[in-house]
């Protein structure tokens, strides 16, 4: 039940919702679970609520489109300027605030999903190593 809670939380927190799961996280630490598992949950539940807002912007995109608050000349044009820059700012995913709206923008503009999904991967996976490192040395 600990790692599905801890996945759980990490999901929702990747989404729009204001929840954090790195205090989950280091109550779990504290409370001796195994850190590997903890990391796993934590990491796959993140990564796949950021896949979820790339979906949400995805499909969000077409109801902009349809509505006429954006055109499919300016989708393009945005979406080359995140192919060629904006990508790497996925690796910003874990940052509280930005990084939500950051993987809704990368669905709206169609980023590749494969490299959406490894770098998110990578920025989540990072930010649970880190909190791990930190609690395990303290």
């Amino acid at each position: 039940m600990t790692y599905l809670s801890i996945f759980f939380i990490s999901l929702l927190s990747a989404t729009i919702l204001p929840l954090g799961s790195e205090a989950l996280l280091l109550y779990y630490i504290r409370e001796n679970y195994i850190i590997s598992l903890l990391f796993v949950s934590a990491t796959i539940g993140n990564s796949l609520g950021s896949i979820i807002n790339y979906y949400i912007g995805l499909k969000g995109e077409k109801y902009l489109e349809n509505k006429k608050y954006l055109s499919k000349i300016k989708i393009e044009k945005y979406k080359k300027l995140f192919d060629k820059y904006g990508g790497y700012s996925i690796l910003l995913s874990w940052v509280p605030i930005i990084g939500d709206p950051i993987t809704v923008v990368a669905g709206a503009l169609k980023y590749n999903i494969k490299f959406f999904i490894l770098l998110v991967v990578i920025a989540k996976a990072s930010r649970y190593a880190v909190v791990i490192a930190i609690a395990i040395n303290y």
